[in-house]
Parts: structure tokens; sequence; C-alpha cells
């Protein structure tokens, strides 16, 4: 790349920004940004995120405090679950410290789809109703890593973890969330303890082709 692009590049800032995501797993209670912060930075970035027809099916629940300690705490609702699927003899200690890691940050964002939505498309554009379940994981997808870049650019920390369907009963109960909810994945967060270590890329021209 010509020093003239690097230098067009550099000044992008959305992509000066999205570089800064990153899987965070040290995670602690020291962030610099209010809790009321932290909640608006999460709404934009969940409203301005694209969804297929506009349907905006992502829904999103944040955990702060002992409701985060419900989900990821000792006894809590992961440990519940997993200790039922656990093979017998195997030893739990490797997924506590896990779970540990995720419970020592501040909060945690549950991503949901509204199946309801969902369903409503499929039924109102019949002709496209086998796609709609696939442009809702299109959206959450859009929504997670909007969220995640938005939080970073914030000196905040995460990573995504898939403990659904698992934990689904058990969360929708705990938190009074709507049946139609339909977990798609968790997002521990908190301040940065450690940073990611380096990141492999694959060469981009085998992944990007222009044509024309």
């Amino acid at each position: 790349m010509s020093s003239t692009l690097q230098a067009f590049i550099k000044s992008n800032e959305f992509l000066d920004g999205i570089k800064k995501r990153r899987s965070i797993y040290a995670l602690d209670k020291n962030v610099k940004s209010s809790k009321e912060e932290i909640v608006a930075t999460i709404e934009e970035a969940v409203k301005n995120s694209p969804s297929a027809f506009n349907s905006q099916s992502a829904r999103i629940a944040i955990l702060f405090g002992a409701e985060n300690d419900k989900l990821w705490g000792e006894g809590g609702i992961a440990e519940q679950a997993i200790r039922k699927v656990l093979p017998e003899g195997q030893s739990f200690d490797s997924t506590a410290k896990k779970l540990a890691s995720f419970n020592a940050g501040v909060g945690t964002i549950l991503y949901f789809e509204d199946m309801d939505v969902v369903e409503g498309l499929q039924k109102n554009f019949p002709l496209y109703a086998d796609n709609f379940p696939v442009w809702s994981e299109h959206s959450t997808g859009i929504t997670q890593f909007a969220v995640w870049s938005a939080l970073a650019n914030i000196g905040i920390g995460g990573s995504l973890q898939h403990y659904n369907p698992l934990i689904d009963d058990a969360v929708r109960d705990t938190f009074a969330l709507p049946a139609s909810w339909k977990l798609r994945g968790q997002m521990p967060f908190g301040n940065i303890a450690a940073p990611a270590g380096p990141k492999e890329f694959q060469l981009i021209d085998e992944r990007v082709k222009v044509i024309g």
C-alpha cells in the first residue's frame, strides 16, 4: 500500500475506531465511564444498527452489579447450566475460572432477537419467509459488532460468549424477559485489565477480490 493510501486510511476515524475492538478476557471494574454513559453508548449503537426491512429485531438486556452476579457468579445461572451437562468425573475448575473472569467486569450485555418480529415479517412477506431467520442473524451480528466497537472507543473491553441455549430458560425467567426474545450471545464487559495479544491476519488479497 502506498504512503498516500496509508495516510488516507489512517484519516478514517471509523476504521481507526474498529481496530480497537478486540476480545478482552482480563476485565476489572475500574472503568472511567459512568453507568449512564455506558448505557447511552450501547443504546446509540443499537439504535443505529441496520436491519432487514428496518425490522429492528435486535433486543438488549444490560446486567450490572448483583444482576450480573446472578449470571456468572458462583452458583449462578451459567454454573448451574454447565454442571448439568458436565461429563462425570470432569473437573469444573477451568470453567469456574472462566466464569469468574466474566464476572470480574462491570456488567454483561445479553443479545436477543425478537422472534415475534421475525415471524411477523414471515407472515407479511411470505415470498421471503425462509430468509427472515437468516437476516435476523445478520441483524444481531451487526448489532453486536456496533456495540462492541462503540464500547472499545470509550476504553471498555469485552468478549462475545455463547452459553445459549444452555442458559436460555433461566435467563428469561430470572430477568423477567419476554418469551419471544431469543438469546443469541452474551458480552461481559469492563475495564481492560490486560490488553489482547497480537492478532494474525490472513493476506487480504486472499479475502478481497477486485473485479473490474
